[in-house]
């Protein structure tokens, strides 16, 4: 896929609660323009079975298990995403 308007290429993307509803479908359009994707679910069998299902079309998308209420939960899940991307976040979408 070459550099076209709208494309995501190169950019990384956190989505909190991708795994249903609102959240599955932001992180689908963002993987599907090319963003590297990591996101978060309370539920690691959910997770798991989406991750699965975004590795079967393509799409570059890690996850872990993480309740985004919980202080030491997210802040875990921010070292995380900060090692996985270098540092680099272009995207936050906080959906839960």
């Amino acid at each position: 896929m070459g550099e076209t308007e709208g494309s995501l290429q190169g950019m990384t993307a956190l989505v909190t609660g991708g795994t249903k509803g609102i959240g599955h479908a932001i992180v689908e359009e963002l993987a599907g323009l090319g963003a590297i994707v990591h996101t978060c679910s309370r539920t690691e069998t959910e997770l798991n079975d989406c991750l699965l299902e975004w590795k079967a079309k393509g799409f570059r998308v890690t996850g872990s298990v993480c309740d985004v209420s919980n202080q030491a939960q997210r802040e875990n899940l921010l070292n995380t995403v900060s090692s996985q991307f270098n540092g680099k976040l272009n995207i936050l979408v906080k959906n839960y």
